[in-house]
C-alpha cells in the first residue's frame, strides 16, 4: 500500500496544472476511502514543480491590472487567484505531507480536504478564465505565497500561524469587496465563484485555528502570545486593515491575535 506521504508528493511533483489537479483528487479520494497507508517514508520537496507558465515576477514587478471592473483588469484578477489556488494545493499537500507525522488521522483528514477544495477552486477559476477568452499562464505572476511559506519548513506552529491565520485569512478580507466588483460589473458567474470560493476559506482558516490552538495546549503555550510572536519572526509583510472581523470570528481567529500585530496606524 503507497503512504500518503507518496501521496502528497506526488502532487508537489506534478507540474502541469492539469496533471496537479488530478493528482491531488486522486490522493483526496484513495485517503478517503483507506487506500493510503498512514505514512511518512518520503520527504517533501523544498519546493514543488511549476509549469513553464505563467512567467514569475517580483511583487513589484507585476504589470497593472487597469481599470477597475475593466474585463482585462477582470481576467487579470481570476487570473492571480488562480495562481493562488494553485500554490495553495501544493500548500495543503505539504502541510499533510511534512508535518503529519506524530499527528492523528484528523489532521491529515483536514489538509487533504482543504487541498481538494483548492484543486477545485482553481478549475472553477481556469474555466472561467477560458470562457473569457484567457488561460491559466496567459500573465505573469509571483512566487510571494510560496515564499511566504517556505521559511516555516521546520515548525508547523509556524507553517500555521503564516498560511492558514495569515494568508488566507486575507482572502476572507478581501474577497465580498472583489465579489462585489465583479457584480457591479455584470459578471454575475465568476462572483459566484468567489463566493464559493470565501465560504470554503471560512472552514480552511478554521481548520488552521483548531490545529494551532490544539497544538498550543498540548506544548503549554499561550496560543496568541506565540502566534504573534511566530508572525513577527516569519512573516515579512505587514497585517493592514480592514478585516473582517465576522468571517474571521466565525474562523476562530479572534481580534485578540491579529490586532495586536496589524500595522499601528490603523487599529
Amino acid at each position: 500500500m503507497h503512504s500518503v506521504a507518496e501521496a502528497c508528493r506526488a502532487v508537489l511533483d506534478s507540474a502541469a496544472p492539469r496533471d496537479k489537479l488530478r493528482t491531488a483528487r486522486a490522493a483526496a479520494r484513495a485517503w478517503r476511502r483507506g487506500a493510503l497507508a498512514h505514512r511518512f517514508d518520503v520527504a517533501m520537496p523544498d519546493r514543488p514543480a511549476r509549469p513553464e507558465a505563467p512567467a514569475l515576477l517580483p511583487p513589484n514587478r507585476m504589470p497593472k491590472r487597469g481599470r477597475a471592473g475593466s474585463p482585462r483588469s477582470r481576467i487579470a484578477m481570476l487570473h492571480a487567484l488562480a495562481h493562488i489556488e494553485l500554490n495553495a494545493i501544493d500548500l495543503a499537500f505539504d502541510m499533510a505531507g511534512r508535518f503529519g507525522a506524530g499527528l492523528p488521522r484528523a489532521f491529515v483528514d483536514d489538509w487533504l480536504g482543504v487541498g481538494a477544495d483548492e484543486a477545485m477552486h482553481f478549475a472553477l477559476l481556469e474555466r472561467r478564465l477560458r470562457a473569457l477568452g484567457s488561460c491559466y499562464g496567459a500573465l505573469p505572476a509571483h512566487d510571494g505565497l510560496w515564499e511566504a511559506a517556505a521559511g516555516t519548513a521546520h515548525d508547523l506552529l509556524a507553517r500555521l500561524a503564516v498560511v492558514p491565520m495569515v494568508l488566507e485569512a486575507r482572502g476572507l478580507d478581501v474577497t465580498p469587496g472583489l465579489t462585489a466588483s465583479f457584480e457591479r460589473a455584470g459578471d454575475a458567474r465568476s462572483a459566484a465563484i468567489l463566493a464559493r470560493i470565501y465560504r470554503d476559506e471560512i472552514r480552511h482558516v478554521a481548520a488552521g485555528a483548531r490545529w494551532f490552538e490544539s497544538l498550543c495546549e498540548s506544548r503549554g503555550l499561550d496560543q496568541v502570545a506565540h502566534w504573534q510572536k511566530l508572525i513577527r519572526t516569519h512573516f515579512r509583510g505587514t497585517l493592514k486593515p480592514p478585516f473582517n472581523d465576522s468571517a474571521r470570528g466565525e474562523a476562530g481567529l479572534s481580534r485578540e491575535f491579529y490586532g495586536g500585530v496589524a500595522a499601528p496606524e490603523h487599529v
